[in-house]
This record gives structure tokens, sequence and C-alpha cells, in this order.
């Protein structure tokens, strides 16, 4: 099994390998509050079509890292590139229409919007792109177009979390950052969440997606990373992470007797 990469090794790996990468985010210092950062040095990249996953204890910086990446969390010192462009703390709007979506952990529907009045929203920016994009979007999640006239409010959590992802889609990112997208979800909700991810990144939409399920999302990842203290502590392929002993003992608890 090839090396878990961990501490200045990770770092020098980083640097090798996110060249020509869609986004990538090197040595991020960044926080909610002036002189109280939350990321220490946090590097990261996706490439093209890749799906990336990001765990990690809870405290350790992942949601704050993927908010850094869109505009939510000033960055202090470090930076971002999308596609060799720097972007770093450009605001969230600005990075929609660059191709950047980003579905957060929660309040992510409009309640009181039917499902395609949401959808309609994730594409404000471009409204003449509607049809197609609904098409897009209705091959994705046949069930959207079939409720179509149903008001987001009335979805159960798993539903809400299809319109969440489905708006946006809307606008045609490049990447998508998903953040505890089977957060408060039954199994087998969380099952259908994480099977709905990895067909729109088989769709061609990049992903990075933050889990607390640490097991679901290692098993569907191309690459994922450890984070502790907003710095990276392992990054490797899924695969290898969900079997390091190392990863396991530190912050998969007893993962390795299930598998």
């Amino acid at each position: 099994m090839p090396e878990v990469t961990t501490g200045s090794g990770a770092r020098t790996e980083h640097l090798e390998a996110a060249e020509g990468a869609v986004l990538r985010a090197d040595d991020l210092v960044a926080g909610y509050l002036p002189g109280v950062n939350i990321l220490n040095g946090a590097d990261l990249y996706c490439r093209e079509n890749e799906l990336v996953g990001i765990i990690g204890p809870n405290g350790a910086g992942k949601s704050t890292l993927l908010k850094a990446l869109f505009g939510l969390v000033r960055i202090g010192s470090g930076t971002v590139q999308l596609k060799g462009t720097d972007i770093t703390n450009e605001r969230a709007d600005t990075l929609v229409s660059k191709g950047i979506g980003f579905v957060p952990q929660s309040n992510n529907v409009f309640p009181s919007l039917t499902i395609q009045e949401n959808l309609e929203m994730g594409v404000y920016q471009r409204p003449k792109s509607f049809k197609k994009r609904f098409e897009f979007v209705g091959e994705l999640f046949p069930a959207l177009i079939d409720r179509r006239n149903q008001r987001a409010g009335s979805l159960s959590g798993g539903e809400r979390q299809m319109v969440a992802m489905g708006r946006a889609l809307m606008m045609e990112p490049s990447v998508l950052l998903l953040d505890e997208p089977s957060a408060g979800l039954s199994p087998v909700l969380q099952d259908e969440v994480f099977v709905q991810t990895r067909r729109i990144n088989r769709a061609g939409v990049s992903v990075i997606m933050v889990e607390q399920n640490a097991k679901r999302c290692l098993q569907i990842c191309d690459r994922g990373y450890v984070l502790d203290q907003g710095r990276n502590a392992y990054t490797a392929s899924g695969r290898d992470l969900i079997n390091d002993p190392k990863v396991i003992e530190l912050y998969l608890g007893t993962l390795a007797e299930h598998n």
C-alpha cells in the first residue's frame, strides 16, 4: 500500500501535485475573529473531474476551509486559485459566476419557494440558461422535475439536500463544494446523498466534500485529506487513508473492524 503522506512531506508533495489543478489552496491562514485562526497553513487541491473528501475531528477547520475557498471566511494569508487565476477573498457571488458552487450544511433551500423556483434562484445571473440547466439537473435528480411545483419546505431532509445540490449546479460550476451533505439524515438517506454526489462527479463536475461520516466519504472519494488543528495531518487516496493504521487509530476509531 502506498505511504500516506503527512507533515513536511505532504507540503512538498502538494506543491508538486497541485500544478494544473482546477482549484488549489496554498498555506491558508484564516479565522472568524482577528488574531484567532482556525486554519493554520492548510493546503488543498482538486483536479478536473476529481472527488476530494475532507475529514477530521470536530473543530479541525473542515467547514472553515470550505467557506474560505468560497469567500465566506476572510483569508489572512495564503492563496486560492481557480484554473490558475488568483481568487483569494473574492466575493461569493463573483465566485459563483466564475464556476464555483457551494452547498451549505443547513438553511440551504428557500422553504417558501417551489422546487422550480429554487432552481431558478440558482441561475439568477444567467436566466436565459434556465431551460438547458434544468434539463441537466433533471437527469441527475428526476424526482425534482416530477415535483417541480412542490414547496421546498414540505420536503424531507434528503429531498431538500437534492434541491440544494441542484440549485448549486444550475450555474454549471466546474467545482462543487459540499459542506456536510449527509448531516442529520438517516443512514439510508445518507447513502443516497453519497450516491448522488458520485453521480454529480461522474457527470463532469469536480467535487470537494467535507464530511463527518468519514468511512463513507473515504469509500467514494478519489483522494482524501485529514485535517487536524487547521492544517493537513494526512493526505492520500481514499482507499489508502481508510486502511492506514495510524489514520484509523487517531481519527477513525474502530473503523478497521468493519472493513
